[in-house]
C-alpha cells in the first residue's frame, strides 16, 4: 500500500508539473522582462507552506545573480514593509490568492511603486487583479487524499520559481564562473575559481635540485622540504625531470649504489607540468588521468616555480 500511495503521488505531481508547460504564456515572458530591468531586489513573499516555497525561490535567484529576499507576510504589516522601495519587485506566492496576510498589503505595495508579479492559483483571486502580471499555477488537485494538504501546489509553485530564475540566468548570460563566485564555500566555487597559484608549493617547500647531485642529496633535500618529490633543473634552471618516491622504489632492487648516482640518471623525465595560471581543478584532473601524485608548476621559460601534490588538493577540500 505505501508503495502504491507513493506512486500516485509522484504520478499527481508529475501531471501538474506537465500541465504547467501550457501555462508558460505571455505574462510569463513579460516578467522575466520585467525582473531582468530590475534595479532593485526580487522580494519574495508567501504563507505558509507556499512561504517556504518563497524561501527557495528567493534563494536560488540570489545563487544566480538576481539579488532577492524573502519577506514573511506577517511581519510586512508590523514594519518590515519598510524594507520595499519603489525599484523593487514583489513576487507573491499565494494558491487561493486571497492570502489575508498577503492582500492586506497590497495597497501599501501599490503605494510605496513596487512592481508585482503574482504566482497564484486562482488568476480571478484578489492577488491577481492587483498584479502587474500573473502566473497560473492552479493545479486539479492536491496529492493529499483528504485534498487539504498544499502538496500538488507547493510542488508546481516550485518549478515555476526554478523556471523564472533558470530563464532570468540564460537571459543575464550567467555563467559558471559567475555562480561559483556566489558559492565560493563550496566545492563547486573552489573548482570554478581556485588555481594552482593559490595551493601550489613554493620557497622551501618546493624542493629543486640540480640533476648531476647524488640521489642522496636529492632525499635530504626532499626530506628537509617535507615534499614527496623534487623538481630536477639543468644548469639553466630548466626544469629536466622530477624525482618521485616512486622513481627511487623502483631502482632500488636493480641499483645497489642507487644513493650515489647522479639524479638525472634514475629521475622521471619530460614531467607532465601545469601553468600557475590554471585552475586547480585542472590540476587534478590532470593527477587523476595520468596516475601520478605530483604536478611540477612552471614558468614560460619551464623554469620550476611550484610544486603541487595530491594531497595538496586533499587539503583544499577538491578531492
Amino acid at each position: 500500500m505505501p508503495r502504491a500511495i507513493a506512486k500516485r503521488v509522484l504520478k499527481t505531481e508529475s501531471d501538474a508539473i506537465s500541465a504547467l508547460m501550457k501555462k508558460i504564456d505571455a505574462d510569463f515572458e513579460n516578467a522575466i522582462n520585467l525582473l531582468y530591468r530590475t534595479k532593485g531586489r526580487v522580494i519574495v513573499t508567501g504563507m505558509g507552506k507556499p512561504g517556504f516555497i518563497a524561501q527557495k525561490i528567493s534563494a536560488t535567484l540570489s545563487s544566480t545573480g538576481t539579488p532577492s529576499l524573502y519577506l514573511h507576510p506577517a511581519e510586512a504589516l508590523h514594519g518590515d514593509l519598510g524594507r520595499v522601495t519603489k525599484d523593487d519587485i514583489i513576487l507573491a506566492l499565494s494558491n487561493s490568492g486571497e492570502t489575508e496576510e498577503i492582500t492586506k498589503f497590497l495597497p501599501i505595495v501599490k503605494k510605496i511603486g513596487a512592481k508585482l508579479i503574482a504566482v497564484v492559483g486562482n488568476t480571478k483571486s484578489t492577488l491577481a487583479k492587483n498584479a502587474d502580471f500573473v502566473l497560473d499555477v492552479s493545479v486539479k488537485r492536491e496529492a493529499c487524499p483528504l485534498g487539504l494538504a498544499p502538496t500538488t501546489s507547493t510542488t508546481v509553485m516550485l518549478a515555476m520559481g526554478d523556471a523564472l530564475a533558470v530563464a532570468l540566468l540564460d537571459k543575464k548570460g550567467f555563467k559558471e564562473r559567475d555562480f561559483a563566485f556566489y558559492h565560493p564555500g563550496g566545492i563547486l566555487g573552489k573548482r570554478l575559481l581556485l588555481k594552482v597559484s593559490d595551493i601550489m608549493r613554493t620557497g622551501e617547500a618546493n624542493p629543486i635540485v640540480n640533476e648531476n647531485m647524488t640521489v642522496k642529496k636529492v632525499l635530504l633535500a626532499i626530506t628537509k622540504a617535507r615534499a614527496g618529490s623534487a623538481n630536477v633543473v639543468d644548469s639553466r634552471g630548466v626544469l629536466k625531470g622530477i624525482f618521485t618516491d616512486g622513481d627511487l622504489r623502483r631502482h632500488l632492487e636493480i641499483e645497489p649504489d642507487l644513493v650515489n648516482k647522479k639524479v638525472k640518471y634514475v629521475m622521471t623525465k619530460n614531467p607532465t607540468t601545469i601553468k600557475k595560471e590554471r585552475l586547480a581543478a585542472e590540476a587534478f584532473d590532470i593527477l587523476r588521468s595520468k596516475r601520478i601524485d605530483e604536478l611540477p608548476v612552471v614558468d614560460e621559460k619551464k623554469r620550476p616555480i611550484g610544486l603541487l601534490d595530491v594531497q595538496d588538493l586533499l587539503k583544499a577540500g577538491l578531492v
